[in-house]
């Protein structure tokens, strides 16, 4: 008799992000505070946003302009009718012991937006990521644990009230994501779409973006959560995406010994690369939240939405469907150019001025990208115009220059030499009756070679190629001059 053995489990990881991005105000969401980042600890603080007694909060008329920009850029419904709300719990970075932020009637609901992940071979797929809802809100201090680099064993900390009243809006995805590279694809994502509005800087280092993963696991083919647990401290896409296939692999093996999944919230410690236990989750009702009785109700007119979704610009998911399906750029092109805004119009500005596409592309994706990597600078600083870019382009295209000229000049036009000045007295000698005789000269000062071209040694045509080169000092046009080779190495008179 024989015992079946045993399938093995197949389990799916149900993944959700709550994102909290500052919004780029020169002041706080409900004070007139500085928000520039790097200033000495506790010196952009004011009564409001330390709590004192006797002072009112006042919106900030900028942060719910930008609030709603970004609901709008994430497909949101833009609620006409919202509010503020207390949210309120005790922990030293909250000078107020309460959060001003958004519960029931938040400021955008039930939108979604469009992640692209790329394979090994190039091919793109695509996946629509839903949006539950934006809500503004306003950040805390910060904590500094001192004594100790880990947490755990600080023996006091410092607190920073910098960041306490600085505008946010808190992002919360739908439970779509299913891996951890989906998780930080998403993230930069939202991460492109607020630089592109520029609502937010997005910078992660500095505390701009931050997200929260909510992760569960649970078998294929079952419709039940499972019992979730919270991810915190991930300052780098790579670290969302490392968080979360360990926090996987912890749950699945977890319960595969017998172990029952708790509600709560975790660490990522980025030197041992785990996850750790930190506090048992919070539900929304010990936050205690009631309408916030300072501020009155926010009302969006018909005229400000009308007139924040005419100021938006075309979107990353936009502009990528537009180079691949109208220019024919390859998905990686396409990725790389809509990366950043300024890229992108640096691109669109070329091809407005004639330059071939999927040239541009390549100048910009590589040649003049491994220049700025390597100067650490940005397109924005560099002089060569896009105008004089899709010049050089032209150029190549009409044969007038070579592209191997173009690149030796390459250093040269990104600190500001126009085309006329970099290529004066070098355009290409395409004329047959000037080639021919030189052509006819180098054959017949290199009998030897010929003969043994001739013999079957096709790569000596590299030889000819560069003693014609040699002789006009890289003028010759290359296919007119390898054509007339071919007609004279394979055809002897």
């Amino acid at each position: 008799m024989t015992t079946a053995t045993p399938v093995k489990t197949e389990y799916e990881a149900i993944i959700g992000l709550e994102t909290h991005c500052q919004l780029s105000t020169n002041t706080k969401i409900f004070s007139n505070s500085s928000t520039a980042f790097g200033a000495d600890p506790n010196t952009n603080i004011d009564p409001v946003c330390m709590g004192l007694p006797g002072v009112l909060p006042v919106l900030n008329a900028k942060v719910l302009e930008y609030a709603v920009k970004t609901g709008l850029a994430l497909n949101c419904q833009i609620a006409r009718y919202s509010k503020f709300d207390r949210k309120q719990y005790f922990y030293p970075d909250l000078p107020k012991n309460y959060q001003i932020s958004q519960y029931d009637l938040p400021i955008a609901e039930h939108g979604w937006i469009e992640i692209e992940l790329v394979d090994d071979a190039g091919n793109p797929s695509r996946k629509r990521i839903g949006i539950t809802r934006l809500h503004m809100e306003e950040d805390a201090g910060k904590l500094v644990h001192a004594g100790s680099e880990r947490l755990s064993g600080s023996t006091y900390s410092l607190v920073d009230y910098n960041r306490a009243g600085i505008p946010l809006v808190e992002i919360v995805s739908e439970p779509d994501l299913r891996t951890g590279q989906e998780a930080a694809e998403y993230a930069q994502e939202l991460r492109r779409i607020v630089r592109y509005l520029g609502v937010s800087d997005g910078n992660m280092q500095e505390g701009s973006l931050r997200c929260d993963v909510n992760i569960s696991v649970r078998p294929v083919g079952r419709e039940q959560f499972g019992t979730k647990v919270e991810i915190k401290n991930m300052n780098s896409f790579s670290a969302i995406q490392k968080a979360i296939d360990y926090e996987i692999e912890r749950q699945i093996a977890a319960i595969e010994s017998g172990e029952k999944i708790i509600q709560e919230t975790r660490l990522w410690e980025e030197g041992s690369q785990r996850t750790s236990s930190m506090r048992i989750k919070e539900g929304s009702s010990d936050y205690r939240y009631f309408p916030e009785p300072d501020l009155a109700p926010i009302e969006v007119t018909q005229l400000e939405l009308d007139s924040w979704l005419n100021q938006l610009p075309q979107l990353p998911a936009q502009k990528r469907h537009y180079y691949e399906n109208d220019l024919g750029l390859s998905a990686y092109d396409t990725r790389v150019l809509t990366e950043d805004k300024p890229v992108a119009d640096y691109f669109e500005s070329a091809i407005s001025k004639g330059a071939n596409p999927k040239s541009a592309a390549n100048w910009i994706t590589q040649d003049i990208a491994g220049y700025l990597n390597k100067q650490k600078l940005t397109i924005s600083e560099i002089k060569l115009t896009a105008v004089n870019l899709a010049d050089v382009i032209t150029r190549i295209e009409n044969g007038k220059i070579s592209n191997a000229q173009a690149k030796e000049k390459l250093t040269d036009l990104l600190n500001g030499i126009t085309p006329e000045e970099a290529f004066a007295g070098q355009e290409l000698i395409a004329d047959r009756t000037i080639l021919e005789p030189i052509i006819d000269e180098i054959i017949a000062a290199n009998l030897q070679q010929v003969e043994k071209y001739r013999k079957g040694n096709t790569n000596l045509k590299g030889f000819f190629v560069g003693q014609v080169l040699k002789k006009t000092n890289k003028r010759a046009e290359p296919k007119l001059t390898n054509q007339l080779l071919e007609e004279k190495l394979n055809n002897p008179i």
